[in-house]
Parts: structure tokens; sequence; C-alpha cells
């Protein structure tokens, strides 16, 4: 793994190197202090980039995986078929390892081994030109789903609202715009002005260190909160819609995103609030029945304990809970924003007929 201090002011948080062997992210783990960029161009780095979020955000994940599998594949030396999947398959499940709850990675990577699987009837140096043309096509559509869900976004709001997020989908997780963060983005551009409350997002402070550093970077009106004043902004009327992004999405329409988003959900049905989720519709998984069927990470207690602190919060001897999401019923969701519209209850009945409408989803 390579560690650049420098690339371009220009690079996307994740990319392709020009010639096609390895993986270039921008080291989440470091923001906001570090702007530090990764190549990767080995299974174990790319695995591990994944897993300890130098790389995060569903899409984000997807494009990354996309683009690492490519980068495993090239490296096959073999002219023969069957070695050559069998190869590609090991690296294919090994990255789709890494994060489970994230739909995107194994969307991506399956997306990936279907262009192996169509064209074994080609020699292994074409395939390998057809996966390096679906990874940059991956990213591609990426860029064009944020921008639709950023305008479909934007028109559930109005100049002057407050908003409150929590975690981070902006451009970071995703391309562009991003999700979550995209109509506000997209609304300074014409602009239109937003006061943004941040929750910080324990216990990796997603929102403060990306969230607030990506609206602050753009101009935005942001205020970074602790995530337990959520409850005393929207009392205080400061709150007008909720927007989050998401990792997952079940076929019923609850939604996993990053722990503590189901609470800030609770909060803004008791306030009367809208609270809408924001993702591609690669991220609905409509093998997914409900929530109950969607697998949480549980991550080092250490993340709690002491990643960010000089010393540590607690006892060694402390146990501590550390599943990286929740879920929050669609009971709790006013609505769906994806590329093709906003979806609003019922959920499974739309949900299906958005897959009915556009199958090659």
């Amino acid at each position: 793994m390579k560690r650049l201090t420098e690339l371009t002011k220009k690079a996307e948080n994740v990319k392709l190197s020009d010639d096609g062997t390895k993986v270039i992210i921008l080291d989440q783990e470091k923001l906001p202090n570090v702007e530090e960029y990764l190549e990767l161009d080995n299974a174990e780095d790319i695995y591990e980039a994944i897993f300890r979020l130098k790389v995060r955000g569903a899409p984000a994940i997807g494009i990354c995986a996309g683009y690492g599998i490519y980068v495993l594949a090239r490296q096959i030396d073999t002219e023969d078929f069957d070695t050559f999947y069998r190869e590609f398959k090991e690296k294919k499940d090994y990255l789709d390892s890494s994060r489970p709850t994230a739909v995107n990675l194994s969307w991506a990577l399956n997306r990936m081994e279907r262009v192996v699987l169509n064209n074994r009837e080609k020699t292994v140096a074409e395939i390998k030109d057809l996966l390096l043309a679906e990874s940059r096509k991956i990213q591609a559509e990426d860029v064009e789903m944020c921008r639709a869900i950023s305008e479909h976004g934007l028109s559930l709001l109005k100049d002057g609202d407050g908003i409150l997020t929590h975690c981070n989908a902006g451009p970071l997780a995703t391309s562009k715009y991003g999700t979550a963060l995209g109509p506000l983005l997209l609304g300074k551009e014409r602009g239109m002005e937003f006061h943004v409350f941040a929750d910080e997002t324990r216990p990796l402070l997603q929102g403060a260190r990306l969230t607030a550093y990506e609206l602050q970077k753009a101009g935005v009106d942001v205020t970074l909160i602790c995530d337990n004043m959520t409850g005393l902004v929207m009392k205080n009327g400061w709150v007008n819609a909720c927007l989050v992004g998401c990792d997952r999405i079940a076929a019923n329409g609850d939604a996993a995103n990053k722990i503590g988003t189901s609470v800030v959900a609770v909060l803004a049905q008791y306030y009367h609030i809208p609270f809408y989720v924001l993702g591609p519709t690669s991220t609905i998984d409509i093998h997914c029945p409900t929530g109950d069927d969607i697998t949480i990470e549980l991550r080092d207690p250490e993340e709690i304990k002491s990643k960010y602190y000089r010393e540590p919060s607690t006892l060694p001897e402390v146990k501590c809970y550390n599943p990286a999401f929740d879920v929050t019923p669609h009971e709790l969701i006013t609505g769906i924003v994806t590329e093709h519209g906003v979806i609003r209850a019922p959920f499974k009945e739309n949900i299906a007929k958005l897959f009915e409408e556009h199958p090659e989803k």
C-alpha cells in the first residue's frame, strides 16, 4: 500500500490509476486533518481499506470494489478460462467478506462476475478489457445517479430550510454530489441557502470528520452537534427535514444506515418532521424481505474505548457492544429518494413496482 500526500486537486475519492494497475483512494480515516491518498494493488490492502473505512459509503465501496476486482483480475496470469475464473472467484469472495451490510459491495462484485461468466467464449485478455470497461461504467453511472437523486431530493426542500443529517452521505461516500448531502450541494450551486445540523455520529465521527468537512468546504452553513443533541434542536423548531443515506434497503422499505439513524427517525416522527432516506436503487436489496434479515456488522470495541482519545475513555475490562448499523423501520420513513424519484408508502408495493419498471436494477 503506497501513501501519496499529493495527487491532484481534481482527483476523485476513488479512482483507477492511469495505467490500470492500482485503485487510488482518499484515506477517509485521516480526514479532516490530513488529506492523504493510498494506492492499492493487492487483495489484502483493498480488503483492509474497505473494512477499516478508509473508503466508505455504500456507493464508494461499490466503486472501489469494481476497480479493485479489476486490478486483481489483471494480475491473474493464465489464458485458461476455468483457471482464470477460479482465481477470480476466490478474490471476489474475499473482498465481498469485508463489509457484509453494505449491499453495494456485493452488488458491484456480482456485476463484475457476470461480465466474466457471460463472456466465457472470449479470451482472458478480452475479458479483462471488458472488466475494465464495466468498472468504469459503475462509477460513471454513480455520478449520474447522484445527480438525479440530488434533483429529486431538492424538490422536497425549500430555500432557508433547516436540515439534520446523520453520518456521511456526500461526495466522499459516493461520486460528485453524494446522496443525502446531494440536494444541499446542488441547492447551494443554485443560490439556495440551508442550515444543516450534522450529528457527530459516534463512535467513528463520520459526521464531525467528513460531513462537516464537506459542507464547510462547499460554503454550506453547518453546525456540528453531538448525537444526543438531536432531540433538542428538533424541539427548538430548527429542523424542517432529516436527510440520511443508507447502506441497504430491504424489500419492505426498512433501511440500514449508520448506527444512531433509527434514533433520529424516532425523534423526527415525534416532532412531526419528515424523514427521508436517499440512495441509489442498487442499495435496495429486493431479495431481503425485511430489516430483520439484514446482517449487522459488529466492530472492534476499541472504536468506542480509545480510537479518538488520547487515553482510553473507560477501563480495559469494560465490555462494549459496537454494531456498525441499525435498521430504521419503514413506518418511520417519509420517503425513499432514488435516481428514479421518491418512493412513498406503501413501500413494499412501490419498491416492487420500481423493479418491475426498471428490471435492469
